[in-house]
Protein backbone atom coordinates (compact mmCIF):
# COMPACT_ATOMS: atom_id res chain seq x y z
CA UNK A 1 0.00 0.00 0.00
CA UNK A 2 2.20 -3.01 -1.17
CA UNK A 3 4.01 -1.99 -1.79
CA UNK A 4 2.86 -2.50 -1.33
CA UNK A 5 5.62 -3.86 -2.43
CA UNK A 6 4.32 -1.73 -0.22
CA UNK A 7 5.09 -1.96 -1.42
CA UNK A 8 3.02 -1.25 0.09
CA UNK A 9 3.90 -0.17 0.64
CA UNK A 10 3.32 2.33 0.67
CA UNK A 11 3.18 3.61 0.88
CA UNK A 12 4.46 5.45 2.43
CA UNK A 13 6.87 8.30 2.53
CA UNK A 14 10.20 6.52 2.86
CA UNK A 15 12.03 3.76 1.09
CA UNK A 16 9.14 1.49 0.64
CA UNK A 17 7.56 -0.81 -1.79
CA UNK A 18 4.40 0.92 -0.68
CA UNK A 19 5.07 4.85 -0.83
CA UNK A 20 1.86 6.51 0.37
CA UNK A 21 0.05 9.15 -1.64
CA UNK A 22 -0.47 12.45 0.15
CA UNK A 23 -4.08 13.43 -0.28
CA UNK A 24 -6.23 16.45 0.17
CA UNK A 25 -8.52 19.01 -1.34
CA UNK A 26 -8.59 22.05 -3.52
CA UNK A 27 -7.48 25.11 -1.57
CA UNK A 28 -9.98 27.77 -0.55
CA UNK A 29 -8.50 30.24 -3.02
CA UNK A 30 -9.14 27.96 -5.97
CA UNK A 31 -11.50 29.19 -8.66
CA UNK A 32 -12.62 25.64 -9.32
CA UNK A 33 -14.58 23.26 -7.13
CA UNK A 34 -14.09 20.42 -9.59
CA UNK A 35 -10.33 19.86 -9.25
CA UNK A 36 -7.85 19.00 -6.50
CA UNK A 37 -4.04 19.25 -6.42
CA UNK A 38 -2.37 16.21 -4.86
CA UNK A 39 1.27 15.31 -4.37
CA UNK A 40 3.23 12.08 -4.33
CA UNK A 41 6.64 11.61 -2.77
CA UNK A 42 7.76 9.13 -5.45
CA UNK A 43 7.27 8.23 -9.10
CA UNK A 44 4.82 5.66 -10.49
CA UNK A 45 6.73 2.43 -11.20
CA UNK A 46 3.92 0.78 -13.22
CA UNK A 47 0.18 0.87 -13.88
CA UNK A 48 0.02 -2.81 -14.84
CA UNK A 49 -2.52 -4.52 -12.57
CA UNK A 50 -0.54 -7.76 -12.67
CA UNK A 51 2.79 -6.13 -11.85
CA UNK A 52 2.06 -3.25 -9.46
CA UNK A 53 3.61 -3.61 -5.97
CA UNK A 54 3.61 -0.09 -4.53
CA UNK A 55 1.10 2.28 -2.96
CA UNK A 56 1.63 5.04 -5.51
CA UNK A 57 0.61 2.76 -8.36
CA UNK A 58 -2.13 1.12 -6.30
CA UNK A 59 -3.68 4.48 -5.40
CA UNK A 60 -3.81 5.33 -9.09
CA UNK A 61 -5.26 1.94 -10.04
CA UNK A 62 -7.86 1.84 -7.27
CA UNK A 63 -9.28 5.16 -8.50
CA UNK A 64 -9.03 4.54 -12.24
CA UNK A 65 -9.94 0.84 -12.25
CA UNK A 66 -12.59 -1.19 -10.45
CA UNK A 67 -13.20 -4.79 -9.47
CA UNK A 68 -15.91 -6.96 -7.92
CA UNK A 69 -16.15 -4.89 -4.74
CA UNK A 70 -15.19 -1.42 -3.55
CA UNK A 71 -14.08 -1.09 0.08
CA UNK A 72 -15.72 1.57 2.20
CA UNK A 73 -14.91 2.94 5.64
CA UNK A 74 -13.25 0.42 7.98
CA UNK A 75 -12.76 -1.94 5.02
CA UNK A 76 -16.50 -2.55 4.68
CA UNK A 77 -17.36 -4.43 1.48
CA UNK A 78 -19.71 -2.88 -1.11
CA UNK A 79 -20.76 -4.04 -4.57
CA UNK A 80 -18.89 -2.44 -7.46
CA UNK A 81 -18.93 -4.48 -10.68
CA UNK A 82 -20.81 -7.22 -8.82
CA UNK A 83 -24.54 -6.87 -8.25
CA UNK A 84 -25.00 -10.21 -6.48
CA UNK A 85 -22.77 -12.70 -4.65
CA UNK A 86 -23.48 -16.34 -3.84
CA UNK A 87 -21.21 -18.40 -1.55
CA UNK A 88 -21.50 -22.19 -1.23
CA UNK A 89 -22.00 -23.74 2.20
CA UNK A 90 -18.46 -25.12 2.28
CA UNK A 91 -17.04 -21.71 1.36
CA UNK A 92 -15.24 -23.09 -1.71
CA UNK A 93 -17.41 -21.79 -4.55
CA UNK A 94 -18.22 -18.15 -5.12
CA UNK A 95 -20.53 -16.95 -7.89
CA UNK A 96 -20.66 -13.28 -8.83
CA UNK A 97 -23.33 -11.70 -11.01
CA UNK A 98 -21.81 -8.70 -12.78
CA UNK A 99 -23.54 -5.49 -13.83
CA UNK A 100 -24.28 -5.18 -17.52
CA UNK A 101 -23.72 -1.42 -17.82
CA UNK A 102 -19.98 -1.39 -16.99
CA UNK A 103 -17.62 -0.27 -19.77
CA UNK A 104 -13.93 0.32 -20.32
CA UNK A 105 -12.84 3.83 -21.27
CA UNK A 106 -12.52 2.66 -24.90
CA UNK A 107 -16.18 1.62 -24.92
CA UNK A 108 -15.62 -2.13 -24.57
CA UNK A 109 -18.02 -3.86 -22.16
CA UNK A 110 -16.51 -5.15 -18.89
CA UNK A 111 -17.28 -8.87 -18.78
CA UNK A 112 -16.60 -11.95 -16.69
CA UNK A 113 -13.96 -12.96 -19.22
CA UNK A 114 -11.98 -9.82 -18.35
CA UNK A 115 -11.58 -11.19 -14.81
CA UNK A 116 -10.66 -14.64 -16.07
CA UNK A 117 -8.01 -13.19 -18.37
CA UNK A 118 -6.62 -10.84 -15.71
CA UNK A 119 -6.29 -13.44 -12.97
CA UNK A 120 -4.73 -16.04 -15.24
CA UNK A 121 -2.31 -13.46 -16.61
CA UNK A 122 -1.22 -12.56 -13.07
CA UNK A 123 -0.56 -16.16 -11.98
CA UNK A 124 1.13 -17.06 -15.28
CA UNK A 125 4.81 -17.61 -14.31
CA UNK A 126 5.87 -15.73 -17.44
CA UNK A 127 4.26 -12.56 -16.06
CA UNK A 128 6.49 -12.82 -12.98
CA UNK A 129 3.94 -11.04 -10.80
CA UNK A 130 5.25 -10.44 -7.29
CA UNK A 131 1.65 -10.55 -6.07
CA UNK A 132 0.75 -13.95 -7.55
CA UNK A 133 1.06 -15.46 -4.07
CA UNK A 134 -2.16 -13.68 -3.05
CA UNK A 135 -4.05 -16.12 -5.27
CA UNK A 136 -3.03 -18.99 -2.99
CA UNK A 137 -6.17 -20.88 -2.00
CA UNK A 138 -7.87 -20.33 -5.35
CA UNK A 139 -8.05 -23.71 -7.08
CA UNK A 140 -4.70 -24.77 -8.58
CA UNK A 141 -2.95 -21.46 -7.76
CA UNK A 142 -0.36 -23.16 -5.55
CA UNK A 143 0.25 -25.86 -8.15
CA UNK A 144 0.67 -23.20 -10.82
CA UNK A 145 3.22 -21.40 -8.63
CA UNK A 146 5.11 -24.70 -8.24
CA UNK A 147 5.02 -25.25 -12.04
CA UNK A 148 2.95 -28.43 -11.59
CA UNK A 149 -0.15 -27.18 -13.40
CA UNK A 150 -0.68 -24.85 -16.36
CA UNK A 151 -1.81 -21.36 -15.38
CA UNK A 152 -4.92 -21.80 -17.54
CA UNK A 153 -6.24 -24.26 -14.96
CA UNK A 154 -6.75 -21.55 -12.33
CA UNK A 155 -10.13 -21.96 -10.59
CA UNK A 156 -11.99 -19.12 -12.31
CA UNK A 157 -14.42 -19.27 -15.21
CA UNK A 158 -16.93 -17.12 -17.05
CA UNK A 159 -20.45 -18.50 -17.28
CA UNK A 160 -21.63 -16.23 -20.05
CA UNK A 161 -20.72 -12.54 -20.22
CA UNK A 162 -21.93 -11.50 -16.78
CA UNK A 163 -21.56 -14.43 -14.41
CA UNK A 164 -18.21 -15.27 -12.82
CA UNK A 165 -17.51 -18.44 -10.83
CA UNK A 166 -14.46 -18.82 -8.58
CA UNK A 167 -13.53 -22.20 -7.09
CA UNK A 168 -11.23 -22.45 -4.07
CA UNK A 169 -9.02 -25.29 -2.85
CA UNK A 170 -9.86 -24.25 0.69
CA UNK A 171 -11.96 -21.60 2.39
CA UNK A 172 -10.21 -18.21 2.52
CA UNK A 173 -11.32 -16.22 5.59
CA UNK A 174 -10.42 -12.88 3.96
CA UNK A 175 -11.69 -13.68 0.45
CA UNK A 176 -14.14 -10.76 0.20
CA UNK A 177 -11.41 -8.30 1.19
CA UNK A 178 -9.23 -9.68 -1.61
CA UNK A 179 -12.01 -9.05 -4.11
CA UNK A 180 -11.77 -5.35 -3.33
CA UNK A 181 -7.99 -5.24 -3.83
CA UNK A 182 -6.59 -3.91 -7.11
CA UNK A 183 -4.54 -7.03 -7.92
CA UNK A 184 -7.87 -8.81 -8.55
CA UNK A 185 -9.26 -6.17 -10.93
CA UNK A 186 -10.19 -7.16 -14.51
CA UNK A 187 -8.08 -6.40 -17.59
CA UNK A 188 -9.13 -5.86 -21.21
CA UNK A 189 -7.30 -8.64 -23.11
CA UNK A 190 -7.48 -6.78 -26.41
CA UNK A 191 -5.65 -3.80 -24.92
CA UNK A 192 -3.05 -5.85 -23.05
CA UNK A 193 -2.16 -7.74 -26.22
CA UNK A 194 -2.15 -4.56 -28.30
CA UNK A 195 0.56 -2.91 -26.18
CA UNK A 196 2.45 -6.04 -25.17
CA UNK A 197 5.48 -5.27 -22.99
CA UNK A 198 4.52 -1.57 -22.97
CA UNK A 199 1.14 -2.23 -21.34
CA UNK A 200 0.77 -0.17 -18.17
CA UNK A 201 3.96 1.82 -18.79
CA UNK A 202 2.14 5.08 -19.64
CA UNK A 203 -1.36 6.55 -19.32
CA UNK A 204 -2.17 5.87 -22.97
CA UNK A 205 -1.00 2.26 -22.78
CA UNK A 206 -4.05 0.91 -20.90
CA UNK A 207 -7.80 1.45 -20.49
CA UNK A 208 -9.90 2.23 -17.41
CA UNK A 209 -13.18 1.00 -15.94
CA UNK A 210 -13.13 3.08 -12.75
CA UNK A 211 -14.39 6.52 -11.72
CA UNK A 212 -11.40 8.29 -13.27
CA UNK A 213 -9.02 7.69 -16.13
CA UNK A 214 -5.36 8.67 -16.02
CA UNK A 215 -3.85 11.09 -18.53
CA UNK A 216 -0.44 12.67 -19.00
CA UNK A 217 1.83 10.05 -17.43
CA UNK A 218 4.57 9.10 -19.88
CA UNK A 219 6.24 6.53 -17.67
CA UNK A 220 8.99 8.81 -16.40
CA UNK A 221 7.48 12.27 -15.85
CA UNK A 222 6.56 13.75 -12.49
CA UNK A 223 3.14 15.22 -13.33
CA UNK A 224 -0.13 13.62 -14.47
CA UNK A 225 -3.88 13.74 -13.92
CA UNK A 226 -6.88 11.61 -13.10
CA UNK A 227 -9.91 12.91 -15.01
CA UNK A 228 -13.53 11.87 -14.72
CA UNK A 229 -14.21 8.76 -16.79
CA UNK A 230 -17.25 9.37 -19.04
CA UNK A 231 -17.70 5.61 -19.53
CA UNK A 232 -17.86 4.78 -15.79
CA UNK A 233 -21.14 3.08 -14.89
CA UNK A 234 -21.60 5.28 -11.79
CA UNK A 235 -20.31 8.53 -13.30
CA UNK A 236 -23.33 10.52 -12.09
CA UNK A 237 -22.03 10.17 -8.53
CA UNK A 238 -18.46 11.24 -9.34
CA UNK A 239 -18.29 14.92 -8.36
CA UNK A 240 -14.74 15.84 -9.40
CA UNK A 241 -13.50 16.58 -12.92
CA UNK A 242 -9.75 16.50 -12.33
CA UNK A 243 -7.26 15.25 -9.75
CA UNK A 244 -3.87 16.84 -10.48
CA UNK A 245 -0.71 15.05 -9.35
CA UNK A 246 2.92 16.05 -9.07
CA UNK A 247 5.87 14.32 -7.45
CA UNK A 248 7.55 16.45 -4.78
CA UNK A 249 10.34 14.69 -2.91
CA UNK A 250 11.53 17.63 -0.81
CA UNK A 251 9.20 18.37 2.13
CA UNK A 252 10.24 22.03 2.36
CA UNK A 253 9.41 22.54 -1.30
CA UNK A 254 6.08 20.79 -0.81
CA UNK A 255 5.17 22.98 2.15
CA UNK A 256 6.03 26.12 0.20
CA UNK A 257 3.82 24.93 -2.66
CA UNK A 258 1.01 24.28 -0.18
CA UNK A 259 1.33 27.69 1.45
CA UNK A 260 1.37 29.39 -1.96
CA UNK A 261 -1.80 27.43 -2.85
CA UNK A 262 -0.16 25.48 -5.66
CA UNK A 263 -0.73 22.27 -3.69
CA UNK A 264 -3.89 21.50 -1.78
CA UNK A 265 -2.15 18.96 0.41
CA UNK A 266 1.33 18.39 1.76
CA UNK A 267 3.02 15.82 3.92
CA UNK A 268 5.02 17.44 6.72
CA UNK A 269 7.88 16.11 8.83
CA UNK A 270 10.28 17.11 11.59
CA UNK A 271 10.06 20.73 12.70
CA UNK A 272 7.16 21.26 10.34
CA UNK A 273 4.99 18.94 12.46
CA UNK A 274 5.81 20.88 15.61
CA UNK A 275 4.95 24.11 13.82
CA UNK A 276 1.65 22.96 12.32
CA UNK A 277 0.28 20.23 14.60
CA UNK A 278 -2.24 22.66 16.13
CA UNK A 279 -3.33 23.95 12.74
CA UNK A 280 -6.99 23.23 11.92
CA UNK A 281 -5.90 21.56 8.67
CA UNK A 282 -3.45 19.17 10.35
CA UNK A 283 -4.30 15.46 9.93
CA UNK A 284 -2.39 12.47 11.32
CA UNK A 285 -3.03 9.25 9.43
CA UNK A 286 -1.79 6.08 11.10
CA UNK A 287 -1.16 3.23 8.72
CA UNK A 288 -1.04 -0.56 8.66
CA UNK A 289 2.49 -0.12 7.39
CA UNK A 290 5.81 -1.22 8.86
CA UNK A 291 9.24 -0.12 7.66
CA UNK A 292 12.10 -2.48 8.22
CA UNK A 293 15.64 -3.31 7.27
CA UNK A 294 15.93 -6.34 4.99
CA UNK A 295 19.27 -8.14 4.92
CA UNK A 296 20.29 -10.09 1.82
CA UNK A 297 21.19 -13.58 3.06
CA UNK A 298 21.60 -14.89 -0.48
CA UNK A 299 24.13 -12.30 -1.64
CA UNK A 300 25.92 -11.79 1.70
CA UNK A 301 26.22 -15.13 3.46
CA UNK A 302 27.25 -13.55 6.77
CA UNK A 303 23.69 -12.20 7.11
CA UNK A 304 22.60 -15.80 7.59
CA UNK A 305 24.18 -15.51 11.02
CA UNK A 306 21.41 -14.77 13.51
CA UNK A 307 23.76 -13.02 15.94
CA UNK A 308 24.88 -10.54 13.29
CA UNK A 309 21.27 -9.78 12.40
CA UNK A 310 20.39 -9.32 16.07
CA UNK A 311 23.40 -7.08 16.64
CA UNK A 312 22.30 -4.72 13.87
CA UNK A 313 18.78 -4.56 15.29
CA UNK A 314 19.91 -3.96 18.87
CA UNK A 315 22.17 -1.10 17.74
CA UNK A 316 19.21 1.04 16.67
CA UNK A 317 17.50 3.60 18.91
CA UNK A 318 13.99 3.55 17.45
CA UNK A 319 12.69 6.22 19.80
CA UNK A 320 15.21 8.65 18.39
CA UNK A 321 14.36 7.57 14.84
CA UNK A 322 10.63 8.20 15.21
CA UNK A 323 10.80 11.15 17.59
CA UNK A 324 13.65 13.21 16.14
CA UNK A 325 14.60 11.95 12.68
CA UNK A 326 11.19 11.26 11.18
CA UNK A 327 9.09 13.30 13.61
CA UNK A 328 6.02 12.71 11.48
CA UNK A 329 3.80 10.81 13.90
CA UNK A 330 5.31 7.41 13.13
CA UNK A 331 5.63 5.14 16.15
CA UNK A 332 8.01 2.52 17.50
CA UNK A 333 7.07 -0.95 16.20
CA UNK A 334 6.14 -3.82 18.48
CA UNK A 335 7.27 -6.20 15.76
CA UNK A 336 6.61 -6.73 12.09
CA UNK A 337 2.78 -6.77 12.03
CA UNK A 338 1.44 -3.27 12.67
CA UNK A 339 -0.69 -2.33 15.66
CA UNK A 340 -4.38 -1.70 15.09
CA UNK A 341 -4.66 -4.19 12.23
CA UNK A 342 -6.37 -7.13 13.97
CA UNK A 343 -7.63 -8.25 17.38
CA UNK A 344 -7.80 -11.65 19.09
CA UNK A 345 -11.28 -13.06 18.31
CA UNK A 346 -11.69 -14.14 21.94
CA UNK A 347 -9.87 -11.59 24.08
CA UNK A 348 -9.84 -8.54 21.85
CA UNK A 349 -6.08 -8.07 22.39
CA UNK A 350 -4.18 -6.40 19.60
CA UNK A 351 -2.23 -8.92 17.50
CA UNK A 352 0.99 -6.91 17.62
CA UNK A 353 0.89 -6.75 21.42
CA UNK A 354 0.15 -10.45 21.83
CA UNK A 355 2.97 -11.46 19.48
CA UNK A 356 5.52 -8.93 20.74
CA UNK A 357 9.16 -10.00 21.11
CA UNK A 358 10.71 -7.00 22.86
CA UNK A 359 14.43 -7.78 22.33
CA UNK A 360 13.85 -7.77 18.57
CA UNK A 361 12.83 -4.10 18.59
CA UNK A 362 14.76 -2.73 21.58
CA UNK A 363 18.16 -1.01 21.60
CA UNK A 364 20.82 -2.75 23.72
CA UNK A 365 24.22 -1.61 22.50
CA UNK A 366 26.20 -3.65 25.03
CA UNK A 367 24.45 -6.87 24.03
CA UNK A 368 24.68 -5.89 20.36
CA UNK A 369 28.49 -5.56 20.51
CA UNK A 370 28.74 -8.94 22.23
CA UNK A 371 26.54 -10.64 19.62
CA UNK A 372 28.43 -9.05 16.74
CA UNK A 373 31.77 -10.21 18.11
CA UNK A 374 30.46 -13.76 18.46
CA UNK A 375 28.77 -13.71 15.07
CA UNK A 376 31.84 -12.46 13.22
CA UNK A 377 33.99 -15.09 14.93
CA UNK A 378 31.59 -17.82 13.84
CA UNK A 379 31.82 -16.54 10.27
CA UNK A 380 35.60 -16.26 10.35
CA UNK A 381 35.40 -12.49 9.85
CA UNK A 382 37.11 -9.60 11.61
CA UNK A 383 34.97 -6.74 10.28
CA UNK A 384 31.53 -5.99 8.89
CA UNK A 385 31.14 -3.87 5.77
CA UNK A 386 27.98 -3.45 3.71
CA UNK A 387 25.97 -0.92 1.70
CA UNK A 388 22.62 0.30 2.99
CA UNK A 389 20.17 1.18 0.22
CA UNK A 390 17.12 3.45 0.53
CA UNK A 391 14.99 5.85 -1.52
CA UNK A 392 16.22 9.30 -2.51
CA UNK A 393 13.42 11.10 -0.64
CA UNK A 394 14.15 13.39 2.30
CA UNK A 395 12.94 10.71 4.70
CA UNK A 396 14.96 8.06 2.90
CA UNK A 397 18.15 10.08 3.12
CA UNK A 398 17.76 11.10 6.76
CA UNK A 399 16.82 7.58 7.83
CA UNK A 400 19.75 6.07 5.96
CA UNK A 401 22.19 8.49 7.57
CA UNK A 402 20.73 7.79 11.01
CA UNK A 403 20.97 4.02 10.59
CA UNK A 404 24.53 4.36 9.34
CA UNK A 405 25.56 6.24 12.47
CA UNK A 406 23.71 3.83 14.76
CA UNK A 407 25.10 0.63 13.26
CA UNK A 408 28.65 1.99 13.14
CA UNK A 409 28.48 2.43 16.93
CA UNK A 410 28.97 -1.33 17.09
CA UNK A 411 32.69 -0.74 16.65
CA UNK A 412 35.52 0.60 14.52
CA UNK A 413 35.41 -2.65 12.55
CA UNK A 414 31.93 -1.83 11.22
CA UNK A 415 31.57 0.27 8.07
CA UNK A 416 28.21 1.13 6.50
CA UNK A 417 28.04 2.88 3.11
CA UNK A 418 24.75 4.63 2.29
CA UNK A 419 23.13 4.58 -1.12
CA UNK A 420 20.00 6.59 -1.98
CA UNK A 421 18.35 5.93 -5.32
CA UNK A 422 14.99 6.67 -7.02
CA UNK A 423 12.07 4.64 -5.72
CA UNK A 424 11.46 2.85 -9.03
CA UNK A 425 15.11 1.79 -9.22
CA UNK A 426 15.11 0.71 -5.59
CA UNK A 427 12.13 -1.54 -6.22
CA UNK A 428 13.82 -3.12 -9.22
CA UNK A 429 17.15 -3.65 -7.45
CA UNK A 430 15.40 -5.14 -4.43
CA UNK A 431 13.47 -7.60 -6.59
CA UNK A 432 16.65 -8.55 -8.44
CA UNK A 433 18.58 -9.08 -5.20
CA UNK A 434 21.02 -6.28 -6.02
CA UNK A 435 21.53 -5.07 -2.47
CA UNK A 436 23.30 -5.85 0.79
CA UNK A 437 20.73 -4.24 3.07
CA UNK A 438 17.71 -2.16 2.12
CA UNK A 439 15.28 0.06 3.99
CA UNK A 440 11.90 -1.08 2.75
CA UNK A 441 8.36 -1.31 3.99
CA UNK A 442 5.12 -3.18 3.72
CA UNK A 443 1.56 -1.95 3.87
CA UNK A 444 -1.13 -4.52 4.56
CA UNK A 445 -3.25 -5.43 1.55
CA UNK A 446 -6.21 -6.30 3.78
CA UNK A 447 -7.03 -6.21 7.48
CA UNK A 448 -5.54 -9.54 8.55
CA UNK A 449 -2.06 -10.44 9.94
CA UNK A 450 -1.49 -12.91 7.10
CA UNK A 451 -1.18 -9.93 4.76
CA UNK A 452 2.13 -9.19 6.47
CA UNK A 453 3.26 -12.66 7.46
CA UNK A 454 2.91 -14.56 4.20
CA UNK A 455 5.67 -12.40 2.69
CA UNK A 456 8.37 -14.35 4.49
CA UNK A 457 7.35 -17.85 3.52
CA UNK A 458 10.27 -19.55 1.76
CA UNK A 459 10.33 -18.55 -1.90
CA UNK A 460 7.83 -15.68 -1.69
CA UNK A 461 8.58 -13.11 -4.39
CA UNK A 462 8.62 -10.32 -1.77
CA UNK A 463 11.11 -12.21 0.43
CA UNK A 464 14.04 -10.43 -1.20
CA UNK A 465 16.41 -11.20 1.65
CA UNK A 466 15.90 -14.95 1.11
CA UNK A 467 15.30 -15.75 4.80
CA UNK A 468 13.88 -19.23 5.34
CA UNK A 469 12.54 -21.11 8.37
CA UNK A 470 10.73 -24.48 8.27
CA UNK A 471 8.76 -23.88 11.47
CA UNK A 472 7.57 -20.54 10.13
CA UNK A 473 6.50 -22.08 6.84
CA UNK A 474 4.61 -24.81 8.69
CA UNK A 475 2.68 -22.32 10.84
CA UNK A 476 1.69 -20.15 7.89
CA UNK A 477 0.58 -23.23 5.94
CA UNK A 478 -1.58 -24.43 8.86
CA UNK A 479 -3.24 -21.00 9.14
CA UNK A 480 -4.16 -21.21 5.46
CA UNK A 481 -5.27 -24.84 5.37
CA UNK A 482 -6.14 -27.10 8.33
CA UNK A 483 -6.88 -24.19 10.66
CA UNK A 484 -8.40 -21.79 8.12
CA UNK A 485 -11.96 -22.24 9.38
CA UNK A 486 -11.03 -22.31 13.08
CA UNK A 487 -10.53 -18.66 14.13
CA UNK A 488 -8.82 -19.51 17.45
CA UNK A 489 -6.34 -22.01 16.01
CA UNK A 490 -5.63 -19.79 13.04
CA UNK A 491 -4.96 -16.85 15.33
CA UNK A 492 -2.54 -18.95 17.41
CA UNK A 493 -0.71 -20.05 14.26
CA UNK A 494 -0.18 -16.46 13.19
CA UNK A 495 0.92 -15.26 16.63
CA UNK A 496 3.48 -18.04 16.82
CA UNK A 497 4.68 -17.30 13.30
CA UNK A 498 5.30 -13.65 14.18
CA UNK A 499 7.26 -14.75 17.24
CA UNK A 500 9.41 -17.12 15.14
CA UNK A 501 10.08 -14.29 12.67
CA UNK A 502 11.12 -11.88 15.40
CA UNK A 503 13.03 -14.31 17.62
CA UNK A 504 15.12 -15.22 14.58
CA UNK A 505 15.45 -11.54 13.62
CA UNK A 506 14.50 -12.34 10.05
CA UNK A 507 14.15 -8.60 9.49
CA UNK A 508 14.91 -5.49 11.52
CA UNK A 509 11.66 -3.56 12.20
CA UNK A 510 12.26 0.20 12.27
CA UNK A 511 8.91 1.94 12.73
CA UNK A 512 5.18 1.81 12.06
CA UNK A 513 4.39 4.59 9.68
CA UNK A 514 2.04 7.48 10.11
CA UNK A 515 1.75 10.55 7.92
CA UNK A 516 1.33 14.09 9.17
CA UNK A 517 -0.46 16.11 6.56
CA UNK A 518 -1.97 19.50 5.95
CA UNK A 519 -5.11 19.50 3.83
CA UNK A 520 -8.14 21.67 3.46
CA UNK A 521 -11.16 21.07 5.64
CA UNK A 522 -13.28 21.78 2.56
CA UNK A 523 -12.57 18.36 1.09
CA UNK A 524 -15.25 15.78 1.79
CA UNK A 525 -16.01 12.21 0.83
CA UNK A 526 -12.47 10.79 0.95
CA UNK A 527 -12.49 7.17 2.14
CA UNK A 528 -9.32 6.13 3.93
CA UNK A 529 -8.38 2.61 5.04
CA UNK A 530 -5.14 1.67 6.77
CA UNK A 531 -4.90 -1.53 4.71
CA UNK A 532 -5.41 -2.35 1.03
CA UNK A 533 -6.38 0.39 -1.40
CA UNK A 534 -5.73 3.21 1.07
CA UNK A 535 -7.49 6.14 -0.60
CA UNK A 536 -10.77 6.04 -2.49
CA UNK A 537 -11.70 9.29 -4.27
CA UNK A 538 -14.83 8.04 -6.02
CA UNK A 539 -17.02 10.09 -3.65
CA UNK A 540 -14.66 13.05 -3.26
CA UNK A 541 -16.19 16.53 -3.44
CA UNK A 542 -15.42 20.09 -2.32
CA UNK A 543 -17.67 21.71 0.25
CA UNK A 544 -18.68 25.14 -1.02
Amino acid sequence: MKAKSVIKLGAVALASTFVLAACGSKSSSSSSDKSVNFMESSEIPTMDTSKVTDVVGMTQLSNSEEGIYRLGKNSSVHNALATKTKESKDGKTWTFTLRKNAKWSNGDPVTAQDFVYSWKRTVNPKTASEYAYLFSGIKNADKIAANKVNYKQLGIKADGKYKLTVTLDRPIPYFKLLMGFCIFFPQDQKVVEKYGSKYGTASNKLVYDGPYKQVGWTGTNLKWKLVKNPEYWNKKNVKMDTLNYQVVKDTSTALNLYNSKKLDVTTITGDQVAQYKNNKNYVLRKEASTFYLQLNEKKDKYFKNKKIRQAISMAIDRKQLTGKVLADGSQNPLGYVSTGLAKNPKTGQDFAKEAEVKPAVTQNLTQAKKLLKEGLKEEGMSNLKFTLMADDTDAGKSTNEFLQSQIEKLGSNVKVTVQNIPFKTRLSDSSDGKFDAVVTGWSADFSDPISFLQLFVTGNAQNNGDWSNKQYDKLIKASNTTDATNPDKRWSDLVQAEKVLMNDQAIVPLYQQANSQLWSSKVKGVIYNTAGNNFDYSKLYIKK
